[in-house]
Parts: C-alpha cells; structure tokens; sequence
C-alpha cells in the first residue's frame, strides 16, 4: 500500500476516527484504525464494537492495499507536521509516514487489515432522509436530559419514536425530561421505538453542516447515519423506556412570563453560591416579580430580582438549577414560560410563543 494525500483533509478524518476508538483497548486492533487504498479513494474505519465510523477522501495512490495503524499516534503524527502534501507506505508491516520534499520520516507498526472486525451493513432500502438543520435542534433539546445512571440502562439514550409524518425524540433522568415532536417534510420509512447512545447523537451534531440532508436507516438492532462520504453505525440500547407520557400535565393552574436571556443570566449569577450536592436554587414568584435565590453553607448568600408576568398565589419552589440551565442554553425564542400548580408537582418549562418541544422538571424539598 502506497499514496499521497493532502495532510488536513487526512487529519480531518482520523480526528474523529479517534474519539470512536475505545480508550479502554490500548494496543489491540480496536485502538487501530483502518486504512484501505484503491481505486482512487482512501477508506478508513474504526470502531469501538457499538459505535462504528467510515469515510472515504481522494487520494493518488502508487499501490493499492490496506492496513491498520494504533490511531492516537497516527493522529499526533499527523498534527505535528508541516502543511501540504504526505506519502503513506506500507513496507514489512510498518506503515512509513512523511511529507514530501520534508526529511521528516515516521514508521508506525501495523496490524494486518484482515484482523480488523467487520462494520454492520444494512440494505439502502431502509434508509430516509431528514434535514440536517432538524436533527441537529432535535438532538440539542433532548440530549442533556439523559440519565448517566447505569443501573437504568433503558434511560442512558434518547428514545426516539415515528408518530405518522412526525418524529419524538425524549430522554428523561427520572428528574426531568425533555421532549421534542417535529414534522418531517421527506417520506420517512416506518421503524419501531428506538433508544440511541448519546455518544452517536454528539457523533452526528458534530459531523452535520446544518445544510441539506442526511440518511438514516433503523434496524432491530443498530441505528445507521449516512452524510457524503461518512457513515456512522451504532448499537441501539436495548430495553423497556419508561412510559413518559404519565409525567405530562394534562392541565397546569398557573404560568409565569419571563425574558430568556435574563434568566439565563441570573440563574448564571446566583448559582456561584448553591451547595455543589444539591445545586438547589430557590425560585420565588409574586405579582410582576421572580426572585432567584441561593445559599452555600458557611460561604454566602446570593439573590437577583427579574421582573415577570404572574397572576396567582405567591409560590417559592426550590429546583437543580442546571435542570433550568440546560434548557434555557439551547431554547431559541426572547421569552420562556414556566407553569406549574404546586411547589411539589411537576413544572412545565416552553417557549413564547410555543414551539415543538417543551422541558418538564421535577422541583426538590423546600428545606
């Protein structure tokens, strides 16, 4: 195996073939990443055995062949040198990396292609697409919300369910849950309730453009998400999700008014002093005003005024500010309304005017 490529479209690739690999596999062929070169193109892949990747980029290649290569010193390798051109061999099972017209040379040793595991296929028939630009706000209103408890496995991804033209996505912690239900324009394939792993949803909010479509296809078992010349395969969680919609309010009794940004703001400001456990913040409500309060044993006491629009008793609820916080970042409207009936029960947290999605959070004791 032998070829030439420009460097950064090569350490572009291996970049994100790196944060696939398992930290956990050092020196197996799961910490190696495949390269394979014919026929003008250059295929890399890698896997942690749940999530896979593969690309393909342009390359000149002088002999076609494949191998694989420990994928973290290859990415080093690639970081550290000089821009322009690089000459990939393959010569008695080391791989030789260098710049041309440089008297720069690496040699990695390499790990025979064929040892590499085979990556999940799936038939182009099961494949539709989505706009990038919703799938990327779609995973951004759910995904914080999943739980990192890995003894409720079932709630470590976000479950995504087909409802005709629309797609559901929710994840829940047992504390909170957020929601989002959109309206696909393209012809969707129908697919079974799913739950996906966070790790491939940052996968593709990161690899998508926001511009045009991507594919997906859903099997039984793994979720597939094709860009240009980019896949990524993951495992499903396999497992019962909780039935959510039995936390939903069917009504709420009052509803105050606030600006976004403000109480973003505020709730910035007075969480420097919440008690690190608990995170409890103090929201208080009455008339046209919403107080915000904190206090971290033996350090101090915080407190901001936003002004509101309420109508109802005066109400002081305690709640983890970041189940505030983490909405309020990624909600894209100037005001917000949070309604509620008691102290105790549930709140529902929407945009002005209301959208999509919405949050519901679970307030904490008082004392």
């Amino acid at each position: 195996m032998k070829f030439t490529c420009e460097k950064n479209a090569l350490l572009k690739e291996i970049s994100i073939a790196q944060e696939i690999i398992s930290t956990r596999n050092a020196l197996s062929i799961l910490s190696n990443v495949l390269l394979e070169a014919d026929d003008g193109s250059l295929t890399i892949k890698a896997t942690d055995l749940k999530v896979s990747f593969e690309t393909r980029i342009p390359v000149e290649i002088a002999a076609p062949g494949s191998t694989t290569v420990f994928c973290d010193k290859f990415l080093g390798i690639l970081r550290s040198l000089p821009e322009g051109d690089i000459e990939v061999e393959l010569v008695d099972n080391r791989v030789m990396i260098r710049p041309l017209f440089q008297k720069i040379n690496f040699q990695l040793k390499s790990i025979a292609g064929d040892k590499f595991p085979e990556l999940q296929e799936v038939s182009e028939d099961l494949y539709f697409e989505i706009p990038q630009k919703d799938l990327i706000e779609m995973i951004g209103q759910t995904i914080f919300a999943v739980s990192d408890d890995e003894t409720r496995y079932y709630m470590n991804g976000v479950y995504v369910e087909q409802d005709g033209e629309s797609i559901s996505m929710v994840a829940t912690d047992g504390r909170r849950l957020s929601l989002i239900k959109r309206r696909i324009e393209s012809e969707l394939k129908e697919f079974d309730a799913v739950i996906i792993p966070p790790k491939v949803l940052q996968l593709i909010r990161k690899l998508s453009s926001g511009e045009g479509n991507l594919k997906i296809a859903i099997s039984d078992r793994n979720i597939f998400v094709q860009f240009d010349d980019q896949r990524i395969t993951s495992n499903l969680i396999e497992g019962q999700f909780p039935n959510y919609r039995r936390v939903i309010p069917d009504s709420q009794d009052y509803q105050l008014v606030v600006n976004r940004d403000q109480l973003e703001e505020a709730l910035k400001r007075v969480s420097l002093l919440v008690e690190q456990k608990s995170r409890r913040v103090y929201l208080s409500v009455e008339n046209a005003m919403m107080r915000l309060t904190s206090e971290e044993s033996d350090i101090g006491v915080a407190k901001e005024e936003l002004s509101c629009s309420y109508e109802g008793p005066e109400t002081t609820i305690a709640l983890n500010y970041l189940y505030l916080a983490e909405p309020l970042k990624v909600m894209r409207c100037e005001e917000v309304v949070l309604r509620f009936t008691e102290a105790n029960k549930a709140i529902t947290l929407e945009p002005v005017p209301e959208g999509d999605y919405f949050h519901i959070i679970m307030p904490m004791q008082l004392d």
